[in-house]
């Protein structure tokens, strides 16, 4: 059977900023206003990221916001919101990222058969040459497509 994933929003410039080592599919912990907006797609992941606190996964300054046809019971935008992930997978990543120079960054947050789900990857700050790097390498591959294109 296929899964059925729908992206809701993804978090353009953590490939640009970052090395991705490895990345970590974690469920998240949602109000019910919450889910509402985000089926809106009524979120921002820029600037958030992810820390360990007493064995437990939290995400900071993920940004939701309040669903409109909410009522006084609204959500706050910028509460952390817990991952749901296993012990293990925690202790695992909480050894990796305490290696210096590695985050955990979320990549993308989408709906995996209903549930609200988010990729959180295990990254390395790039230095501002591998920025230039990439773009130049971007910037040839599109050079040979159009080329390509144009000889047919």
């Amino acid at each position: 059977m296929a899964e059925y994933k729908s992206t809701i929003v993804t978090n353009k410039k953590a490939r640009y900023n970052y090395h991705i080592i490895e990345s970590v599919e974690a469920g998240i912990e949602l109000r019910g206003t919450e889910v509402k907006s985000l089926r809106m797609h009524k979120a921002s992941l820029n600037e958030s990221y992810a820390r360990i606190e007493d064995g437990q996964m939290f995400l900071f300054n993920f940004h939701i916001a309040p669903y409109e046809f909410g009522n006084i019971n609204n959500h706050v935008p910028l509460r952390p919101k817990r991952l749901l992930l296993h012990r293990r997978e925690i202790k695992r990543l909480l050894a990796h990222s305490a290696e210096k120079g590695l985050s955990l960054i979320p990549l993308r947050l989408y709906f995996k058969k209903g549930w609200a789900k988010i990729e959180i990857g295990l990254a390395r700050g790039k230095k501002l040459y591998d920025k230039r790097r990439d773009l130049k390498n971007r910037e040839d591959r599109r050079e040979i497509g159009r080329a390509v294109r144009d000889n047919k």
